[in-house]
């Protein structure tokens, strides 16, 4: 009987294994991701410098969030013809790649170029520079200088140093490309064209008078946030205009005073 109740037992338990199904398995459905609406707006396909020129090979339109829309974007369902009516406008300030296209950073094709880069109340003035007196060669458009005035010492052989202006913007680099003995290519500036204000300039004038050289020295682009300063304004009298310079001839001094 013993033998009858397990054998019973084990048929028992194997019969009910046997008619027990597997459990199905429910996958859940992948989450749907709702696209956020897009607006077509114009963006740059390549960086450009300042005073570079806009046409259709570097400018493109591209979706943008329509949540992130800020005004100032030129959108293709209000302007669709943006593309060929900017053809020809200059750059005002650096672009780069993918960069949204700003009526702040072009100015009209028809503009002048140079005094569309100023802003109001600064004027612009060109200085000569060469390698020695340029950095090397390195200075570029909107890098920041400091321009060091150097001149004879009255009365002895050596020579006085000074910075008559800080933290100055570089407008433009007359540039040319030479090549030197080993064929490399570089680009030789012989004018920079400076951002100054109206004092700023009236002291760089006479300082091209009195100077032996002008120099420029680079600066770091940490320093494009700092303001620029006054400068060296002991070389103007209080009504603006030149300060005299003493001149020693012969055991006689003449107060000499330079024109702009």
């Amino acid at each position: 009987m013993a033998v009858a109740v397990v054998a019973a037992g084990l048929a028992g338990y194997l019969a009910l294994n046997l008619t027990r199904q597997p459990a199905a398995v429910t996958e859940a459905p992948p989450a749907v991701v709702e696209k956020a609406p897009t607006v077509a707006i114009l963006v740059a396909k390549q960086s450009m410098p300042v005073g570079a020129r806009l046409n259709a090979d570097v400018l493109e339109w591209k979706g943008w969030p329509e949540d992130a829309l800020v005004e100032g974007l030129i959108r293709q369902d209000e302007r669709p013809e943006a593309i060929a009516e900017l053809d020809g406008s200059v750059v005002r300030l650096p672009m780069f790649i993918g960069e949204p296209v700003r009526g702040e950073k072009i100015v009209d094709s028809s503009a002048r170029v140079m005094s569309a880069l100023l802003p109001a109340g600064k004027r612009a003035i060109a200085t000569e520079i060469s390698v020695a007196t340029g950095a090397g060669g390195f200075i570029l458009p909107n890098d920041r200088v400091d321009v060091i005035m150097v001149r004879r010492a009255m009365g002895s052989e050596g020579f006085l140093t000074e910075v008559i202006l800080s933290n100055i913007r570089v407008l433009a680099i007359d540039q040319r490309i030479e090549e030197s003995p080993d064929g490399n290519r570089t680009a030789v500036g012989s004018t920079a064209t400076l951002e100054l204000s109206p004092e700023q300039a009236r002291i760089i004038a006479v300082a091209q008078q009195i100077a032996d050289r002008l120099t420029l020295s680079l600066r770091s682009v940490a320093d494009a946030q700092e303001p620029d300063a006054g400068g060296a304004d002991y070389l103007l009298n209080g009504d603006g205009t030149a300060a005299a310079i003493k001149v020693f001839r012969s055991g006689s001094v003449t107060d000499v005073t330079p024109t702009n």
